[in-house]
């Protein structure tokens, strides 16, 4: 798969990868964009765990339907805005594990961690909004 973008850590500031970030993603001209609105941690029924890690697990997952949608994956995000309730060093150590099962051993997208007071749902303790770019078919849509 040809990316249509391309992901950096330029000298000069330090390497986020322990953070799972990245600080630069230059995006090629031609590319169709995605943007994702925020998803949350709650399954199909609309249910939250009331544990941050399974939450973070199940958003990457509905993030991953979302874009599957439009023929999309993860791989194809460069761009995340985080939002967390309570954030805590503790929780960023978890985010961080499930950003690494998702996207593995590649580098990950630039992101902006938000932490909030709270969500739009009750019990909700995370939210990903995320910006894909897709090479290919740019058809207008109908």
């Amino acid at each position: 798969m040809t990316r249509a973008f391309q992901l950096s850590n330029p000298q000069g500031l330090y390497d986020p990868s322990a953070n799972a970030y990245s600080h630069v993603a230059e995006v090629a001209a031609g590319s169709r964009l995605l943007f994702i609105a925020g998803q949350g941690g709650e399954d199909a029924d609309g249910q939250l765990s009331p544990e941050f890690a399974r939450q973070a697990r199940q958003a990457l997952a509905n993030l991953q339907t979302a874009l599957a949608s439009k023929g999309a994956e993860l791989a194809q995000v460069f761009k995340l805005t985080l939002l967390i309730v309570d954030h805590s060093e503790e929780r960023l150590v978890q985010w961080v594990a499930e950003a690494d099962r998702a996207w593995g051993g590649h580098m990950k997208p630039t992101c902006t961690l938000i932490p909030v007071p709270r969500l739009a749902l009750g019990g909700m303790l995370v939210e990903i909004e995320a910006v894909a770019a897709v090479t290919g078919n740019t058809k207008a849509l109908e």
